[in-house]
């Protein structure tokens, strides 16, 4: 458990730290030309190590420890860009991280070591058509759709990723569908998230998906690849992971994570 919670929280400081790279090389590039920065560069580097570290935990870890924790790259985010970018960090954020983190220590305690279990009969099928559905949704809303509707498509896309991935670490190595799934989940994700950025609030959208790669994964993995709790720490569980949720929602939408562009897991 402890390399598997070392790679998760790895991966959401991997996020956060790409996040803020992006933020700085957007403000020293315009346009197309951000793409092709070191800085962004490197940030797009980081985002992809931090997603294949994020692998080793969901090999150990239930659904809803991975994604809080990964979620909470917004915490990385909010306490770094006053020193990064040289914008001010309320009072109320700093609480707010706080209890995010301490938020997680418990859905952590309480989750226990919980390795992933071979998914039932049928399941690799139902993914792919839910995933195929939901790349159909996301080209149907894509030009059109409101921010919000694309965000949580988006937040969906990040979602079936994990969810697959754990699937995968449950069964043979080679999973041809499952991998599609992944593969096709991880790219509406970005693709959602990048159009929603176009129309919305940055903190909006980030609330948005926060929220939903948190609570639809961790409740597939609960009802479908048996993840669970320790006896008895279950309501501390379910109080815990809804503060980490609110908290996040508080955070995507501070000024300080605005001014950071907060790209998701």
């Amino acid at each position: 458990m402890t390399w598997a919670l070392f790679a998760a929280v790895f991966a959401s400081v991997g996020y956060g730290v790409a996040t803020l790279l992006q933020a700085v090389a957007a403000r020293r590039a315009t346009g197309l030309a951000v793409i092709l920065t070191p800085l962004a560069v490197a940030g797009l580097v980081l985002e992809g190590v931090a997603g294949v570290v994020s692998l080793v935990a969901l090999a150990r870890l239930p659904l809803f420890v991975v994604q809080g924790i990964v979620a909470a790259s917004l915490v990385v985010v909010v306490l770094a860009a006053p020193r990064v970018l040289r914008v001010p960090l309320r009072v109320a954020d700093a609480w707010v991280a706080g209890g995010v983190v301490a938020a997680l220590v418990v859905v952590t305690v309480a989750a226990g070591d919980e390795p992933a279990r071979r998914a039932p009969g049928g399941f690799s099928s139902a993914m792919l058509a839910a995933v195929v559905a939901l790349a159909l949704g996301l080209l149907a809303t894509y030009r059109r759709g409101p921010a919000w509707l694309v965000a949580g498509l988006s937040g969906l896309g990040y979602s079936g990723a994990a969810v697959a991935a754990r699937a995968v670490e449950a069964g043979p190595l080679w999973q041809p569908v499952l991998l599609v799934a992944l593969a096709v989940s991880a790219a509406v994700g970005i693709a959602g998230y990048l159009r929603a950025l176009e129309s919305g609030r940055v903190g909006a959208v980030a609330a948005v998906v926060a929220v939903v790669e948190v609570v639809v994964p961790g409740v597939v993995g609960v009802l479908v690849l048996g993840d669970g709790v320790r006896a008895g720490w279950a309501p501390a569980a379910f109080v815990a992971i809804a503060a980490a949720v609110v908290g996040c929602v508080a955070l995507a939408n501070s000024p300080t994570t605005a001014a950071a562009e907060v790209t998701p897991g």
